[in-house]
This record gives C-alpha cells, sequence and structure tokens, in this order.
C-alpha cells in the first residue's frame, strides 16, 4: 500500500494536479510512504529538488493536504485512503555526515588498525 500510495503521490504532485501555485512550482521527491497497520495513517516522506525550501515544501504539502488526499484516492480506486503526514527525507543528510565520519583521520586510524589485527 505504501508504494502504491508513493508513486500515486509522485504522479499526482509532478502533473501538478494540486491547486496550489507555491506547491506546483516545486520539484518535490517522494522517497518513501510507510503506511501503519491498520492502514489509517500514510507517512510520506519528501525532499524539494536539491534539498532547497525544505520547510516551504512541507508548508505547502499540509495546506493542500486534503486535496492530495482526495486526488490520490480518486486515483488509487481505493473506497477509504489514509490520513497522510509529510516528513522531510533526511537519508541524504545522513549518508553525507556518514561520509565525512569515515573521511576523519580517527575512524580512518581505528580501521586500519583493525586490518593489522586480523592480519595477525
Amino acid at each position: 500500500m505504501g508504494e502504491l500510495i508513493r508513486r500515486t503521490l509522485s504522479e499526482v504532485l509532478s502533473r501538478g494536479e494540486i491547486h496550489d501555485p507555491d506547491l506546483n512550482r516545486m520539484s518535490i521527491t517522494v522517497s518513501e510512504v510507510r503506511v501503519t497497520p491498520d492502514l489509517r495513517i500514510a507517512t510520506a516522506f519528501v525532499l524539494p529538488l536539491g534539498g532547497k525550501d525544505k520547510e516551504e515544501a512541507l508548508q505547502a504539502l499540509a495546506r493542500n493536504k486534503g486535496e492530495i488526499r482526495h486526488a490520490i484516492t480518486k486515483q488509487m480506486s481505493v473506497k477509504h485512503s489514509p490520513d497522510i503526514r509529510f516528513m522531510l527525507d533526511d537519508t541524504f543528510d545522513r549518508m553525507d555526515e556518514t561520509n565525512r565520519l569515515f573521511a576523519s583521520e580517527a575512524v580512518r586510524r581505528d580501521l586500519a588498525s583493525d586490518d593489522d589485527a586480523g592480519e595477525d
């Protein structure tokens, strides 16, 4: 269900079906949708293209939540759709932080000492 909502939400946003000029001028990526086991709540993880105007994108999505939910329900042809909540996708930020940590001298030194210990 989450993947179906993700694809449908992506299509709705990319086609500009929501009547909000602020939202339609943004290119928003929907990376994942997690649905609760009872299918009542769907959390969509989103990120504007380039990572700019994150808060503005979240506000625009929240402001148009009802229209977005209606468009998704109509396109998916389901009787009930979950309440949609939007959260920023911080996956890329976490990956950057992980890469920064691996590049640090202390971590490289620890990894090198682990390699030396494994050769004994």
